[in-house]
């Protein structure tokens, strides 16, 4: 939801009069628009862009050398008057005449052909290019009749490099209409966008399914999918393009674009999937671009556009540019190509029989564990969202994972006790990543060490490595019994371990005993009040919650007293 504005009606207004203070390198503000504010050579054609507000960066952000003179800019959505537009082609032009580009709307198209008639009837030579590169909105064989969306910037990026170089009117026009002929782009959304001042938006999705072929003005979809993972993703979207590659075509400029509320890291997942197909499709990529550069305020989606290029309109795309959104400069070689990093195979030191025996079953033990925490995930997931950010559960099934795979390698490789569980912690660590992976890594490591890989399983050993692994946890993160951390379920864990196997001898009894202790005491972090971390600042609204740390330890510990119970040694 739009949330940030004083007067919904002057919403566009307003953002435009920010944007022209922030920019004003690139831009100054006029009525109804931004003319260019950096020099420009006499007789240059201007080329000037718009339409309706609620895009961003479209059309403001595309402004400055290299590519566009000037921008229209409408209300939310609607296109800017035939005055405006007429008075800041006005403005920008510097006696080379106007190519004045939009998408191809209703509104845009009425009143940019009605400033363009009004200027010609003033003297000014001004052509009109409307944007179609939208394959949803209408046939291959129509593409007069399709709508613009994001191929808009790929567009005016061809005639604003046209027109630096000082090529005429004719002949900027020319290559901008040949570049609209051969871009198309294709998008989906996961959501819509919402009008300042408005509780509602636009069209909604339902959850779990994504429209296809959405436009840029808040339009629903022509059709509903399920959400596809990204590789299914990029296939729809790539495949919906091919279709109208032209025969002659081997290279294509390729722009991603998010709508507005679509994470740059979502985006850089799905990027690579769309890279490998055209690339298996015989194309190659010549710079590609992905970001935000058409949006629709608030909507959750993407688009793909692809420009399929000839050596004209390659140079033109490479072509030197310096605007809020884009900036091309020539690209400097490489001094020295970049080796690629070889995978390293990982080697262990001899063991014996005994030791490699305890290593499979530490391997067999993470096993087990993953399979655990895999189902507790969610509920992990849940507490810790009590007052942090709800990732535990996610980091502890991408840790044990990992950690469950290197045990396995390790034991393949013929390692001990020592190497296996060693292996494992690293790997713990370097996957889960955050607070839960180092400490986890930093657990094991110390474990590790009470370990051997020349000696049978000692289990006195196995109690002395947790006292080693309490204490370098402790030391690292400085937490204490009472901190509401892991820390209070590891603390009573170890110190029965260590007493019961003192009374005992057995390593299955003490360590039921003490998973049991972990347990009580993860608990009774409910009362407690976070004094670490990131649920700190958000202390009162733990209260009541247990610790996800403490929890996931404990359940842990459980897992592996359930396995020395079974008899697995």
């Amino acid at each position: 939801m739009t949330t940030i504005y004083d007067q919904p009606d002057k919403f566009a207004a307003s953002a435009l009069e920010g944007y022209a203070a922030v920019y004003g390198r690139f831009v100054r503000a006029v009525k109804g628009g931004v003319v260019r504010s950096t020099p420009r050579v006499e007789g240059k054609v201007a080329v000037v862009v718009g339409g309706g507000s609620g895009h961003y960066p479209a059309f403001a952000g595309y402004v400055g050398p290299g590519l566009a003179d000037a921008a229209v800019a409408g209300d939310v959505f609607a296109s800017p008057s035939t005055a405006a537009v007429a008075r800041v082609c006005r403005l920008a032009h510097r006696g080379g005449g106007v190519l004045l580009g939009y998408g191809n709307y209703a509104g845009d198209v009425l009143n940019f052909g009605a400033a363009a008639e009004r200027l010609r009837a003033e003297g000014l030579d001004v052509r009109v290019l409307p944007v179609t590169d939208d394959v949803a909105s209408g046939p291959a064989d129509d593409h007069v009749s399709r709508r613009g969306i994001a191929g808009d910037l790929v567009v005016f990026k061809i005639a604003g490099a046209a027109a630096e170089e000082g090529r005429s009117l004719d002949a900027v026009e020319a290559v901008a209409k040949h570049a609209n002929a051969r871009t198309v782009s294709f998008g989906v959304a996961f959501g819509g966008c919402t009008l300042p001042g408005s509780d509602e938006p636009l069209f909604t999705v339902p959850k779990g399914r994504m429209a296809l072929g959405l436009g840029i003005h808040g339009e629903p979809g022509i059709s509903e999918t399920e959400i596809l993972p990204a590789s299914a993703l990029a296939d729809l979207l790539t495949h919906r393009l091919l279709a109208e590659r032209p025969a002659d075509c081997t290279r294509v400029a390729a722009l991603l674009n998010g709508l507005g509320a679509t994470k740059y890291e979502e985006l850089f997942v799905l990027w690579p999937q769309i890279a490998a197909r055209l690339t298996a499709a015989g194309l190659e990529i010549v710079r590609p671009e992905v970001g935000e550069f058409v949006t629709s305020l608030d909507m959750r989606g993407c688009s793909l556009s692809v420009l399929w290029l000839d050596d004209d309109l390659e140079r033109l795309w490479c072509a030197p540019c310096e605007t809020a959104v884009l900036v091309r400069r020539e690209e400097p070689g490489l001094a020295e190509p970049i080796p690629e990093e070889a995978e390293e195979t990982p080697t262990f030191p001899e063991a014996s029989d005994a030791s490699r025996k305890t290593g499979r079953c530490l391997a067999g033990i993470l096993g087990k564990m993953a399979d655990v925490l895999h189902t507790a995930e969610a509920e992990l997931g849940r507490i810790d969202a009590q007052a942090g950010d709800g990732d535990h559960g996610q980091g502890m099934v991408r840790g044990v994972t990992a950690a469950r795979s290197a045990a396995d390698a390790a034991v393949a490789a013929g390692a001990g006790a020592h190497s296996v569980l060693a292996a494992a912690a690293d790997a713990w660590a370097d996957r889960a990543g955050g607070t839960s992976g180092v400490i986890w890594g930093v657990l094991l490591r110390a474990w590790s060490t009470a370990l051997s890989d020349t000696e049978a399983r000692d289990e006195a050993g196995v109690v002395a490595g947790a006292r080693l692994a309490l204490t370098a946890v402790t030391r690292l993160g400085g937490a204490k019994v009472g901190d509401k951390t892991l820390v209070d379920a590891f603390v009573p864990f170890v110190d029965t371990l260590e007493a019961k196997f003192a009374e005992t001898r057995s390593l299955p009894r003490a360590w039921n005993s003490a998973a049991a202790a972990a347990t009580t005491a993860a608990e009774q972090t409910r009362a407690l009040t976070p004094r670490l971390g990131r649920a700190r600042p958000l202390a009162e609204r733990s209260i009541g919650h247990r610790d996800a740390g403490a929890v996931s330890l404990a359940l842990c510990a459980q897992t592996v007293a359930e396995i020395l119970d079974g008899g697995q040694r």
